[in-house]
């Protein structure tokens, strides 16, 4: 189950909780919530490591860029050193090699470009879903703190707690 639903459950929790009547105020089982909130926490690692799967994918792909640059390069030495051999065309080849060679460069540099902008959206989102999550956390934190103190204000001095 992912945290997006645990977080529903949690709200559908407290928005399905037995109203006090004349307040804002809901009685919510704590164990109920206590666990859901559990539950939550409990799924945040995994939500972490599929960030972290993400950067450990962006990182195979630039060493994958880096590898086939490398083999561009290297295929464009050779041939250069091929078209140099002979003198007719070694002007030709010399201009053809650094063709190559600066298309494997800018070919290399736009995959790196592409590959961090993808990496940088994947964990933009994953700071918009952890950013919702600690809000739903704070708000639900939020509610039932309110409700405790609404409760002792409620309450005159001196009288009994009513009796559940």
């Amino acid at each position: 189950m992912d945290i997006h639903a645990k977080l529903d459950e949690l709200t559908a929790l407290i928005d399905n909780a037995r109203a006090m009547p004349m307040s804002a105020s809901c009685v919510v089982n704590r164990a109920e919530v206590l666990a859901a909130i559990d539950e939550v926490r409990s799924l945040l690692p995994d939500e972490i490591a599929g960030a972290r799967q993400v950067i450990s994918a962006k990182d195979a792909v630039v060493a994958e860029g880096q590898t086939q640059a490398e083999q561009i390069i290297e295929s464009a030495k050779q041939e250069r050193a091929r078209l140099i051999s002979k003198t007719e065309v070694m002007r030709e080849a010399a201009s053809e090699a650094d063709r190559v060679l600066e298309s494997a460069r800018a070919d290399a540099d736009r995959m790196r470009i592409e590959i961090d902008d993808y990496v940088d959206s994947k964990l933009a989102n994953f700071e918009v879903v952890l950013h919702k999550t600690l809000q739903a956390v704070e708000k639900g934190r939020a509610k039932i703190s309110g409700r405790h103190e609404l409760d002792a204000l409620q309450q005159p001095p001196g009288d009994e707690p009513p009796l559940p």
